[in-house]
């Protein structure tokens, strides 16, 4: 995400960054290169113009110049106003009403019924709604088959009906069933077209003065640039929706589309989409995202996702067993299981400051735990819980069980070893120990 953008505006921060002195001129050719890199990853030319010229202004009015770390203040104008140009604060959904209603807008091809689905999902397990999913693409073939499809993965409702060609009806109908079977959220999934026509906005504008939805969100892909924003305004004078979803980010290493939208169309991001499982979905935050376009990481997410996965009594559980030395295999595959819920591995290494940059152009693959997991399964229960009896020919029965080699049932066991001496110093709160451990491992 946004790695082309991460490199140049380094790049372009670097000399103020250091030590040297720091002056107008240097600031003034600095902001250049900031607003080169910005037109580089598509970002509209005026908002990208106005940008470097509000933190020129910035800079010069707060004596940067003259400050002790000139180079930390400048970074801290660069992502005060990163921030502020992606909307400042981060926008909640409207989901008053009963039931809420939230209609889904954009093009064909945005990635507007998998979101549809992934929304669902997220007010079904976050907070905790009973949503219906509406399916009113009556032109798309298999587009009603699509959502059902998605209803299905993610347990939801979808309300569908055939031989009804009209979406309003439809539409209307299926706020009527949802009132009766108790969905206090309905999220109206309609049709795109591969651009904007005259048929398309006076149906969505139909559907909106029926429905009156709370929200209406226009779904967008991040990885066409300008065009999107270009296509968010088009829809926006005729539709004035409250707020704009971003999908596809995660293949987008230029952002344009995030950086410009809000300042072109006056909307703010409400959600993103990072990959194509159903709980790749992010609320944005234009702060979180500032930080990690200037490669500082984004350690607030990395921290709020692994408390969705964090399960109190079976962290208990766990310290239990560290303290007694009773830390086994099963209990690693369980904490193995527990990141994998956390998301794609790039995108989790994202998120740690500094990562991003010393892992540019690694391919990481979201299967990085297979293997260990292999190692794993074709070990005994008893070999599980008691790594301490796997000798020499139980580790060739192992590599053989799990097609890898001995070589790397000896690594996972010395990775395993040393972890779990590391639990053990954080049991005891032997802090010095442990950071000269980790030390010794590099």
């Amino acid at each position: 995400m946004f790695d082309n953008l991460t490199d140049k505006l380094d790049k372009a921060l670097h000399v103020l960054k250091g030590h040297g002195s720091i002056t107008e001129v240097n600031v003034a050719e600095t902001l250049k290169e900031v607003r080169r890199a910005l037109l580089d990853a598509d970002v509209n030319f005026k908002t990208a113009k106005n940008f470097t010229n509000t933190v020129k202004e910035k800079a010069l009015g707060q004596n940067v110049l003259s400050s002790l770390k000139p180079g930390q203040l400048m970074v801290k104008l660069v992502k005060d106003e990163l921030t502020e140009l992606m909307g400042g604060e981060t926008e909640g959904i409207d989901l008053s009403g009963s039931p809420s209603i939230i209609l889904m807008s954009g093009l064909q091809g945005s990635g507007k019924t998998t979101f549809s689905g992934k929304l669902a999902n997220y007010l079904k397990s976050k907070k905790t709604k009973k949503p219906l999913l509406v399916a009113c693409d009556v032109y798309r073939p298999a587009a009603i088959n699509q959502l059902h499809v998605v209803g299905d993965q993610i347990g939801v409702e979808v309300y569908s009906e055939e031989g009804t060609m009209d979406p309003v009806e439809i539409s209307q109908n299926a706020i009527a069933y949802a009132k009766q079977n108790g969905h206090n959220v309905v999220i109206v999934d309609t049709a795109g077209r591969l651009a904007v026509d005259e048929q398309m906005m006076t149906e969505i504008a139909n559907i909106h003065t029926a429905i009156n939805p709370n929200e209406t969100l226009f779904v967008v892909d991040s990885m066409t640039g300008q065009d999107a924003v270009n296509t968010a305004k088009a829809f926006n004078d005729r539709l004035d929706f409250d707020g704009v979803v971003l999908t596809k980010l995660d293949g987008d290493t230029r952002g344009g589309a995030a950086i410009s939208i809000k300042s072109v169309v006056n909307k703010p991001i409400k959600f993103i989409g990072t990959g194509e499982k159903m709980d790749a979905i992010d609320v944005f935050h234009p702060s979180r995202m500032a930080d990690r376009i200037l490669g500082m990481g984004d350690v607030v997410s990395l921290v709020e996702r692994a408390q969705e996965q964090f399960d109190e009594q079976e962290a208990r559980k766990l310290q239990k067993k560290i303290a007694k030395n009773q830390f086994g295999f099963d209990d690693f595959m369980s904490q193995i299981q527990q990141v994998k819920k956390m998301g794609s591995m790039k995108d989790l290494l994202g998120m740690i400051p500094g990562a991003g940059k010393a892992l540019k152009g690694v391919d990481i693959d979201d299967d990085a735990f297979q293997g260990i997991e292999a190692i794993i399964q074709s070990m005994t229960p008893e070999e599980r819980s008691t790594p301490s009896v796997i000798n020499g020919s139980r580790k060739k029965r192992i590599a053989k069980g799990s097609g890898t080699s001995v070589q790397e049932v000896n690594q996972l066991l010395k990775q395993f070893n040393q972890m779990s001496k590391m639990m053990k110093m954080m049991q005891g709160g032997g802090g010095r120990k442990m950071m000269q451990m980790m030390k010794n491992m590099q």
